[in-house]
């Protein structure tokens, strides 16, 4: 079957983010069904479809490699104020809601974080869910696929788990605790059903246990074993306060646990990092292993900055990530990349100099495709995916900042709606519209799920104001 042929003309500037970072004035794109087939000036295909993009800026879609799309429901929630509690307040607290989400609230606060993404340019999502209660039984990840089918966009889906209980330790309610067979049985099922690697694929699994401190031994060297026989990717939770339990717990810092288990390599990465010494973002570099930074959630609780161009010296594949809307109230990568760029400057004197906002860019892109093991995404090249966003230049605010198109997004803070977002060849959003769902429809159902399920049975949600 002959696949459709697209003609997107006269782009301002198309930023590519590949090897020799090209940049392509005033030029145009030939898109064949999923693919680029060529990018240059004056191309010319009568049988293609005419996109005008005059006045745009095209770039790369943007690639999210950490989130939690089940806690999108308890954003704006100022009775459990993340900046102003002890970690383990806010645990206590914020389990209270967990444990009474359904199937229901997976499917649509997926929705909203998917809808969320898509409007600010990202095509390519991975989620950490490690939600999986009493009332969601097995379906989480299953409801996130029927989520993503509908968006339209690229999913990779983290089949996470917690496997320890308090009594031990864990900081999870017991009945959000799944065995490390139950985990190992239900990952198996769902790579058996949805995980493909075929260049353009829309759906892979990701094996990612929680957290260490949260999970017995077993779950990760079982994960790891999983992993080798499947080719899937490992993701967890790394540096973020715990590595005083796992001092009490196993008498070593938690990269040293990780590597004794074998989960350390150029298959994994690992969220936040942020409590790390230099000799263990050393060790990440030599291991291949990557970090998905979390900009917003790293300020909001008060955590170090990541010292980025160190990173890159140690050869750690850094991409961005937006986390869960219980520690960071959007879903929304352009502002990521911006609240990343000034998070370095603000130690760029101290560390001898800072990184670009350019670079910053080309980690939410192609740096996100390394980290997913994608070499099909991430860059605007011909033979990859036709993944990519567009920025409307011709308004009044933007004038005077087009001569970088490169810097642009992180330097003057473009974080509102873009103009078009396309996935695989497919406009999935534009003119403020999302092409394949009915958004309002879908948005009240939503609210009622929410209602229904969260603030008439949680008191964090009244007494407000």
């Amino acid at each position: 079957m002959e696949k459709k042929k697209l003609l997107i003309k006269n782009a301002k500037a198309i930023v590519s983010c590949d090897e020799k970072n090209h940049v392509y004035l005033n030029s145009d794109m030939l898109i064949e069904g999923e693919k680029i087939l060529e990018i240059g000036h004056n191309i010319v295909c009568e049988d293609a479809e005419v996109l005008d993009a005059s006045d745009k800026f095209v770039y790369p879609g943007l690639v999210n490699t950490h989130h939690h799309f089940f806690q999108t429901f308890v954003r704006n929630l100022i009775t459990i104020d993340y900046p102003n509690m002890h970690v383990v307040e806010w645990l206590d607290k914020i389990y209270q809601i967990f444990q009474k989400i359904d199937s229901d609230v997976i499917y649509y606060s997926s929705l909203t974080a998917m809808a969320d993404l898509v409007k600010h340019g990202c095509t390519t999502a991975f989620d950490h869910q490690y939600c999986f209660t009493v009332h969601t039984k097995k379906e989480p990840v299953d409801r996130q696929m029927e989520a993503a089918a509908q968006i339209g966009i690229r999913y990779h889906a983290g089949r996470g788990t917690n496997t320890l209980p308090r009594s031990e330790g864990s900081t999870m309610p017991d009945d959000m605790l799944e065995t490390t067979e139950e985990f190992i049985a239900d990952t198996r099922r769902l790579i058996d059903k949805y995980h493909c690697t075929d260049p353009f694929s829309m759906r892979q699994i990701v094996i990612a246990p929680c957290q260490p401190v949260n999970c017995y031994k077993d779950t990760f060297i079982e994960s790891v074993k999983l992993a080798k026989e499947t080719g899937a990717r490992l993701h967890t939770h790394l540096g973020e306060g715990e590595n005083e339990i796992m001092i009490n717990r196993w008498g070593i810092r938690t990269v040293d646990w990780l590597k004794e288990v074998g989960f350390l390599g150029e298959n994994t990465w690992f969220a936040h990092c942020w409590e790390l010494t230099d000799e263990e973002y050393r060790i990440l570099g030599a291991h291949g292993a990557g970090i998905s930074h979390c900009p917003s959630p790293a300020i909001l609780g008060g955590f170090p900055i990541l010292p980025m161009k160190s990173l890159n010296d140690y050869g750690v594949t850094l991409s961005i990530g937006c986390d869960g809307s219980a520690t960071n109230d959007g879903s929304n990568l352009l502002d990521s990349i911006r609240t990343a760029y000034l998070m370095q400057c603000y130690n760029s004197k101290a560390r001898g100099g800072g990184i670009s906002a350019y670079e910053i860019l080309k980690q939410a892109t192609v740096g996100g495709a390394k980290t997913l093991g994608r070499s099909d995404i991430g860059s605007l090249e011909p033979g990859k995916a036709a993944d990519l966003f567009m920025l409307d230049t011709g308004t009044l605010e933007m004038a005077g900042a087009l001569h970088d198109p490169c810097n642009i997004i992180g330097r003057v803070g473009l974080t509102g709606n873009v103009d078009l977002t396309m996935i695989n060849g497919k406009i999935v959003y534009q003119n403020g519209k999302l092409v394949n769902v009915d958004e309002r429809r879908l948005a009240a159902e939503g609210e009622a799920v929410c209602e229904r399920v969260l603030r008439n049975t949680c008191d964090a949600f009244h007494n407000l104001f």
